[in-house]
């Protein structure tokens, strides 16, 4: 369901909608983050981000809390904590790995078996020139990510695979690591799908036509699509389907003429 924010006189600007919530009770607030959208707070306005669009939905004086995360490019399921006792149950969840937690990768390539589990260690990439950038090493810490074959496809730019993914531990970038690391990237992902200057001229605002053809996707096709997990005595689980632009390509649409402007 989307639902209008409550405005704030301060507001310097008002917006369609803050976020599709997908829940809201007393302890929780979930709701379906869109692609582009960093979780924290940056020099931006009060709506640059997830966790202060959070505080302008919940009105003056609330304290929402973060409890997953997911990257800027990343869309899909994000739980926050309305209290800090709400808070601490919820992170000493996912510290147990109680969380079961479904993304939706769009690959490139046709992968060849129909499942598989990749648990290759990963650490900080040295050699790289963006400071954020990871990679599989043999002294890195222990990951493990399954996935399942949806649907193999193919469009005019290439063969293309839609996955199911599981990762069992929280790594960063874990997903879209492993991916790369089996030689199937994720579309349209800026830092690992083989040309990090992509990533560099995207913070830079200096993405030439060329590499937007290049991305094929307006964001990185990876997807929060459900998490469950048991909460209150009973198991809970919430699901967000993916964005337009996700679905679109799926289908076999053409990508819209506006794309690069909304999200590049």
């Amino acid at each position: 369901m989307i639902l209008p924010h409550r405005a704030l006189t301060s507001a310097p600007r008002l917006l369609e909608k803050l976020f599709d919530i997908l829940h809201e009770d007393a302890d929780l607030l979930v709701v379906n983050k869109p692609a582009g959208l960093v979780c924290h707070p940056t020099k931006g306005d009060v709506y640059s981000s997830l966790i202060s669009r959070a505080r302008v939905q919940l009105g003056e004086g609330s304290s929402p809390r973060l409890v997953n995360r997911l990257d800027r490019e990343t869309s899909g399921v994000i739980l926050l904590a309305k209290n800090a006792e709400a808070d601490a149950a919820l992170k000493k969840l996912f510290t147990r790995r109680e969380v079961e937690k479904e993304y939706l990768a769009i690959v490139h390539g046709h992968i060849a078996a129909d499942e598989g589990v990749c648990e290759a260690p990963l650490g900080r990439d040295e050699r790289a020139v963006v400071s954020i950038k990871d990679c599989v090493r043999p002294d890195g810490a222990t990951a493990r990510t399954d996935f399942r074959v949806l649907s193999r496809f193919t469009r005019g730019e290439g063969a293309f695979t839609l996955l199911r993914v599981h990762p069992h531990t929280g790594r960063k970038h874990q997903i879209r690591l492993h991916l790369q690391h089996l030689g199937h990237p994720i579309i349209g992902d800026k830092l690992y799908g083989g040309d990090e200057n992509l990533y560099l001229d995207f913070v830079l605002r200096r993405l030439t036509a060329a590499q937007r053809t290049r991305l094929l996707l307006p964001c990185q096709a990876l997807h929060a699509a459900r998490l469950r997990f048991p909460w209150r005595g009973e198991s809970r689980a919430f699901e967000a389907p993916p964005e337009g632009w996700f679905q679109d390509f799926l289908e076999g649409k053409p990508r819209s003429e506006d794309w690069a402007e909304k999200y590049l």
